[in-house]
């Protein structure tokens, strides 16, 4: 029996590849995982980032509007406060409606998102960002007596080159 043409055929009579045969495979396979894994990467920090843009939305979304409801006299203020929520947990926990006769609690989040940059996970959501209060500069945020703001605390920079805690 003859063998079929393009089969190979050891001196013992198996089918097999060669040495350099799968040298060239494995070279291959090398060559397509340094091309796929910044990619990877890249589409791993593309996904926190999106995450992040939505998460400070919702938060400065609920901010606002607790800042509304304030301006609107329907949570009650100290005097001289800025009617900023206290605390991110305010936003989440719910406060009284002053103008509510049936003590109804407006409530501004469901629950905190998490800073998808903090690597923690056993920390609390509302510890995995930074606090800017109202008195705070805008270009040295600290927290203080309310929440004016949140940033992120990584110090990763953005694939749009601006460094993640200014947004």
């Amino acid at each position: 029996m003859s063998p079929r043409h393009g089969s190979r055929i050891t001196d013992h009579g198996s089918l097999g590849f060669t040495l350099l045969e799968l040298l060239i495979t494995v070279a291959i396979i090398a060559l397509v995982a340094t091309v796929a894994l910044p990619l990877a990467e890249l589409t791993v920090q593309r996904g926190k980032e999106v995450e992040l843009k939505r998460s400070l939305r919702q938060i400065r979304d609920g901010i606002d509007a607790y800042k509304r409801a304030a301006d609107e006299g329907r949570v009650e203020r100290k005097t001289g406060g800025s009617g900023y929520p206290p605390s991110l947990k305010a936003l989440v926990e719910g406060i009284p409606d002053a103008r509510s006769p049936a003590d109804a609690k407006m409530v501004f989040l469901r629950r905190i998102p998490r800073d998808p940059f903090h690597r923690d996970g056993t920390v609390p959501a509302e510890q995995t960002w930074g606090l800017r209060s109202h008195s705070s500069p805008s270009d040295y945020p600290r927290a203080g007596e309310d929440v004016f703001d949140v940033y992120s605390l990584t110090r990763t920079v953005g694939l749009n080159g601006v460094p993640i805690k200014e947004w």
